[in-house]
């Protein structure tokens, strides 16, 4: 073996292990191994349940902001048809000058994610800290007009993303 073939090795050979020793330095040294947990959530803020559900595990209640009778009932009975759990509908007092209005708790996060896109993505958000429960007030507008088809959908929630926290809350940890 020639000279310059031992040297070119000697080199290669120790970028190597510099560059083994700056990993095993960045990976003990990580200052964000909690980020986006709720073990870097600072005190007393909720935790937000970002899972996805299925259409089945999603309960809501609708609730008709408009002068349109029945309203309430026929996108319930829409909702029950995509399998989702209706849990009771009435009128709302007062009325919503927009399409709809999605209010939710933490535990409502994700499911309110999946609902907005029924809406394509054009629901108001009605995040509420203090509410408890995971069902989700569905809250029909004077801007309703029907619900999105399947397609519809699929990419409307292709288009929005994952779920992300309200701010003021941490993400659940992942249930593993």
């Amino acid at each position: 073996m020639s000279f310059a073939r031992v040297r070119a090795l000697v080199v290669v050979g120790l970028l190597a292990v510099i560059a083994l020793v700056f990993v095993v330095v960045a990976v003990v040294r990580d200052s964000q191994g909690n980020a986006g947990t709720a073990a870097g959530c600072p005190e007393g803020w909720p935790l937000a349940d970002l899972t996805l559900r299925e259409r089945k595990d999603v309960k809501i209640n609708v609730y008709n902001a408009t002068n349109q009778p029945g309203l309430a009932r026929t996108v319930a009975d829409e909702f029950s048809n995509r399998q989702f759990q209706v849990k009771k509908t009435a009128n709302e007092k007062k009325q919503v000058d927009g399409i709809a209005v999605l209010r939710y708790g933490p535990k409502g996060v994700g499911s309110a994610h999946l609902l907005q896109a029924y809406f394509l993505n054009e629901a108001d958000p009605g995040y509420d800290e203090k509410r408890t429960d995971d069902t989700v007030d569905v809250v029909l507008g004077n801007g309703f007009q029907q619900l999105a088809t399947t397609t519809e959908v699929n990419q409307s929630l292709g288009d929005s993303g994952a779920p992300e926290a309200p701010k003021g809350t941490c993400p659940m940890p992942v249930k593993k």
